[in-house]
């Protein structure tokens, strides 16, 4: 791992926030450049990568998560301040997330980076036009569904880190099991020093001289 132990230092890791965002939204601007008419609205055209199976359709997602509504959801709070304070909540768990993980799990620490940067590119899209642009159109199994929802380049580095996240204790098993050893060894050491150390039993019973 030493040839490649820059991919666990922070300037890496920043490096992978700027890009995704800087990937996401050029490929937005792109898209929404190519797939509206005059109006702004989409012109329903779409641009075939591998067939049907990859294409280029452009949908504007105006919900939240699962297509839910932020006024169904937090009615009394305008779209834009409910965007905000989640991306909030969520990055600072992310971070918190990110410091809380052991150096040596590296892959784990790269796919928070990965989720914040998707986090990110997606949250600039709800400040700047109230809506995030999707336009990566794939075909999945018609006894599944007809074709999976249509995403962004913040979304696959979001799914992306999520399944390195995933992956982490399975290819680095060692170092998990490691990682897991040192700590439930510091946990013994401070029950240990918590619990009272017990004190010699007094001798009682020790026999005295009779008195003449």
């Amino acid at each position: 791992m030493k040839k490649f132990d820059f991919i666990n230092k922070w300037p890496f890791h920043v490096f992978v926030i700027v890009f995704s965002i800087v990937a996401d939204q050029l490929t937005k601007l792109w898209a929404v450049a190519r797939f509206t008419n005059e109006s702004g609205a989409p012109n329903h055209e779409y641009i075939d990568i591998v067939g049907s199976l990859v294409r280029f359709d452009l949908v504007f997602n105006k919900g939240a998560a699962f297509s839910s509504r932020p006024q169904d959801l937090a009615p009394f709070l305008p779209p834009w301040l409910f965007f905000l304070l989640i991306s909030i909540v969520a990055t600072v768990v992310l971070l918190w997330f990110y410091k809380s993980i052991d150096k040596r799990d590296w892959m784990s620490r790269l796919g928070v980076v990965m989720i914040l940067g998707g986090a990110v590119g997606n949250f600039i899209d709800r400040m700047r036009l109230q809506m995030v642009v999707d336009f990566i159109d794939c075909d999945f199994p018609d006894f599944i569904m007809t074709r999976f929802p249509t995403f962004n380049v913040a979304d696959s580095f979001v799914t992306v880190g999520v399944a390195v996240v995933i992956l982490s204790p399975v290819i680095l098993k060692k170092v998990h099991k490691q990682i897991k050893e040192e700590k439930e060894i510091e946990k013994q050491k401070l029950a240990d020093s918590r619990t009272p150390e017990a004190k010699p039993e007094s001798n009682e019973s020790e026999a005295t001289e009779p008195k003449d």
